[in-house]
């Protein structure tokens, strides 16, 4: 995609599409800068349409109008950005993202985008970004498997912005691509079918992104795992025939200080439930169950673009879960590498147990903050659907800095309880706890197993088995994975290196 910014003035930018944006307000339409631009250069047509009740400006409202030889764009879609009173970065995001999809579908390959939105909401800088980023996901398909192309695609986007705001809108346009490149990259790592992206392959990919943007990688093998006595990885893995893989990325913002923060995700590139084996209907789904690590893989490759002063290490446990003969079975006890035990009770039940591994791992690197992302239970789906993602915390502050940092990002979260008496429901007879604490509050009980391996470290939890993968095509998003995390991940990185 080639991505640049123009100082043109907007009836000399050549394109097959100039994007505007529009508000709806109770007296008609409040058009951004370049939108009153256009309408003044076509003789208020744009208005015109309001009063006509053929455009309001809803959330997403298209609007395609020809201007004539008037302009040097071939034609403009207003896109409307719903009440004016509500209209924040998300709102630009979608609306971006909507407009810039529907110009793929209908032929376009070079857009213009021009802001210049009024509100007291955000900045020029702010609406840019958030403009670049809903571009660029709202254009992202996954074809790679399909025989036939689609009818062309966008593959040229020019930002108009003023000669005077150059600069910061550059940066700007540069923070929005690096976040939305690296929520795509997850997003495909989601969507690569599972005798595709094995183990293997993702930790292969994963070292193949740190070498092109400066991390440090390391690889640790079924041996080393071993050595280190990861016992939950090792458990799920060992009814497959593809070996297990411990995925450390490191990038140091801030190497001057010891201290550093983690990202933990869940990389089960295919989940059969093993031994307790999941129903046909929905299981090819489970290809996504390694959204967690996904989202931890995107977001280091982020952070290393944009380059927050702090120490961020990326941790991902990965393995499939298989039923076979060799295959870890309800009943047994797993000794994760701390040192606790674990008493199995449902094979399905995998995540948590990798996660164990790859938390403990973290606590004993020293690093804190420690965030764990993981499509990690059904109940998760039953409490938030697919709207918010649940989070789990000890550290009320850091549970803020997420929402917060989601906020920003786009991304929605909501703070479920850790309270003590959950741990009652995890208490094993011959164990130190028991894998599942049955189906009450089963997103509450797999946090709390997890809370058992954080130390004295700051920890959350982020469940995304309801937002890590779409049914249905969204405003930036099509079916499939949708790389949720990465850019909140990436949004909490520079806020705590601000603190």
């Amino acid at each position: 995609m080639n991505i640049n910014l123009t100082t043109q003035a907007l009836k000399d930018v050549a394109c097959d599409a100039l994007i505007v944006n529009v508000a709806r307000q109770q007296t008609g339409l409040q058009l951004s800068d370049a939108a009153a631009t256009i309408d003044m250069a076509l003789s208020g047509l744009l208005k015109e349409r309001n009063a006509d009740g053929e455009f309001k400006g809803n959330v997403g409202e298209l609007l395609t109008v020809h201007p004539a030889g008037k302009l040097a764009a071939k034609r403009v879609v207003v896109v409307g950005l719903g009440a004016q009173e509500k209209v924040d970065t998300q709102a630009i995001r979608r609306a971006t993202a909507i407009a810039a999809r529907h110009l793929q579908k209908t032929g376009a390959h070079t857009i213009a985008i021009a802001g210049g939105f009024t509100s007291t909401n955000f900045t020029a800088e702010q609406e840019a970004q958030a403009a670049a980023e809903g571009a660029l996901l709202g254009l992202y398909t996954f074809r790679m498997y399909q025989s036939t192309e689609a009818n062309g695609a966008v593959n040229t986007i020019s930002f108009v912005t003023g000669a005077e705001q150059k600069t910061k809108i550059e940066q700007a346009l540069l923070r929005g691509q690096a976040l939305a490149e690296s929520t795509n990259f997850a997003r495909s790592l989601i969507n690569e079918p599972p005798r595709v992206l094995t183990p293997t392959e993702l930790a292969h990919r994963a070292s193949s992104m740190a070498k092109e943007v400066g991390l440090e990688c390391e690889i640790f093998d079924k041996e080393k795992i071993q050595e280190l006595e990861m016992g939950g990885l090792l458990a799920v893995s060992q009814g497959s025939v593809n070996p297990p893989h411990f995925i450390v990325l490191r990038y140091r913002g801030n190497p001057a200080s010891k201290e550093g923060i983690a990202f933990v995700g869940k990389g089960i590139t295919f989940d059969t439930g093993g031994i307790s084996i999941k129903p046909a209907a929905g299981m090819d789904e489970m290809k996504g169950d390694m959204g967690g690590a996904a989202a931890v893989i995107g977001a280091l490759q982020a952070i290393a673009r944009l380059k927050p002063a702090i120490n961020v290490t990326g941790i991902v446990p990965t393995c499939d879960n298989m039923p076979s003969g060799s295959a870890y079975v309800p009943g047994d006890i797993v000794r994760i590498s701390n040192g606790k035990t674990i008493e199995i009770v449902n094979t399905d039940a995998e995540g948590r147990l990798i996660l164990a591994d790859g938390i403990s791992y973290a606590v004993k690197q020293g690093l804190s903050p420690i965030v764990d992302l993981a499509t990690l239970t059904g109940a998760m789906v039953v409490a938030l659907g697919h709207t918010m993602t649940g989070v789990f915390s000890n550290n009320e502050d850091l549970t803020q800095k997420i929402i917060t940092a989601g906020r920003t990002a786009g991304e929605k979260y909501w703070p479920m309880p850790l309270d003590d008496e959950y741990a009652d429901y995890i208490h094993s007879d011959i164990a130190d706890i028991k894998q599942t604490g049955g189906r009450e509050a089963g997103s509450v009980t797999a946090a709390k197993i997890l809370e058992n391996f954080v130390g004295d470290a700051q920890w959350a939890h982020l469940d995304i088995a309801g937002t890590s993968y779409e049914e249905s095509v969204k405003s930036y998003q099509e079916k499939g994975g949708t790389g949720v995390g990465v850019r909140t991940l990436t949004e909490l990185a520079f806020q705590l290196a601000n603190k």
